[in-house]
């Protein structure tokens, strides 16, 4: 939040303005691209929108704002996503079935809770927006993270579509920055890992703690879309040897012979982008790979994923080209907690740590993440299967 006016005005602020950079990414869709859900790891713009007015009626307005009238009854039901302690909910792989409420109920939703809060702040005294400052703070990181969400999920249903549309026919991949030496060496050595102040963080970057990094040397580039190619060429799709065993399962069941959202037209790759259908760029960062898919890549480079810990060591250092902004990066960390970490009580408590299992941690942050969401300890995570999102990689070297 900005640092001039009056608590109650930074926060209305804040809070406008990231309920507004949801609106702006859902307005060029029509209701109907609004209610699609094209897989299950999917949700509806329409139900992304819903959602994050639910968390704020339901943690904000529902526990703190005496009097409160929630807009509706049913839409803790239709909108609660993962939170048991919040009630029961409607079961994530059939979002796309609520046609009703409509695209235009939700706008009104929206409206209502925003009134509500933004009345709330204005209305509260200092002791009280103190105290629910930081939950206003997760509120509004957490819509950020479903902004980024909207433009994923929205892609991957483009992507079904035979006329393959465009959501902004002048979006533009970023360039990516090469610059100083191919490889960034990282002696051996104890280093501070995680997040150790009292700025805004995920309680799963917490606590900070020392870890043995090094000796190895991190790729200051991206693997790109050429070094990709050459890959599928080589047969890397096909190669057993390069692959884990459940990799190996989900190419084969799956029939992946390149990255998600690529097809191959007349002997030339394209991919569907948010601009519609683009010739693949060689000089890009290869985008929208599994963590199967970097971890095969990586074994036919001769190289390595780097750790969670050697990726943040690496990144401090400021000599990572595109640690942010591009492509989310694999690492062969797995999402687990840190030494002495404990969820916060509550509902809230659900927000991270009982996703601690069976998933992979990528760092830093994507093309779709919203301004001032990323930072060096973000802890973000997914299925080894997983690459409807903006993911990419870089390597790593021990020789």
């Amino acid at each position: 939040m900005s640092d001039s006016g009056s608590l109650a005005e930074r926060l209305v602020d804040a809070f406008l303005a990231v309920r507004n950079e949801t609106e702006r990414r859902a307005g060029p869709l029509s209701p109907e691209d609004q209610q699609i859900q094209s897989m299950p790891d999917a949700s509806p713009t329409k139900w992304h929108r819903a959602h994050t007015t639910w968390f704020f009626e339901q943690f904000l307005l529902g526990e703190h704002c005496p009097g409160y009238k929630p807009f509706h009854p049913d839409f803790a039901f239709l909108f609660n996503s993962y939170y048991v302690s919040a009630g029961p909910r409607h079961a994530r792989h059939r979002r796309g079935d609520i046609t009703r409420p409509s695209a235009e109920q939700v706008t009104a939703y929206r409206t209502y809770v925003d009134a509500a809060v933004v009345k709330f702040f204005r209305e509260a005294d200092e002791a009280k927006l103190r105290t629910i400052s930081p939950l206003v703070e997760v509120g509004l990181n957490h819509e950020q993270q479903h902004q980024e969400l909207m433009f994923t999920d929205i892609l991957h249903a483009f992507a079904q579509n035979p006329v393959l549309p465009a959501y902004d026919p002048e979006w533009r991949f970023p360039a990516p920055n090469k610059t100083g030496a191919e490889w960034l060496p990282l002696n051996e050595g104890i280093h501070s890992i995680g997040h150790a102040d009292d700025s805004f963080h995920f309680d799963n970057e917490k606590p900070a703690h020392r870890a043995l990094v090094g000796p190895v040397r991190i790729a200051r580039n991206l693997v790109t879309n050429a070094e990709w190619l050459a890959f599928m060429r080589d047969g890397g799709y096909r190669a057993a040897p390069l692959w884990l065993m459940d990799g190996f399962a989900t190419v084969s069941n799956e029939g992946w012979q390149a990255p998600g959202h690529w097809r191959e037209i007349d002997g030339s790759w394209y991919m569907m982008t948010l601009a519609g259908l683009k010739p693949v760029d060689p000089n890009a960062p290869v985008c929208h790979v599994s963590y199967y898919e970097a971890d095969a890549f990586a074994r036919w480079a001769g190289k390595h994923l780097p750790t969670e810990m050697e990726w943040e060591v690496a990144a401090r250092a400021g000599q990572l080209n595109d640690a942010f902004g591009i492509v989310w990066q694999w690492t062969r960390s797995s999402y687990s907690p840190y030494p002495g970490y404990r969820a916060v009580e509550g509902a809230l408590g659900e927000y991270n740590g009982k996703f601690m299992v069976n998933q992979l941690v990528l760092r830093g942050s994507s093309l779709a993440t919203p301004g001032g969401h990323s930072r060096i300890t973000y802890r973000n995570f997914f299925y080894p299967h997983h690459r409807w999102q903006f993911t990419g990689l870089r390597l790593a070297d021990y020789d």
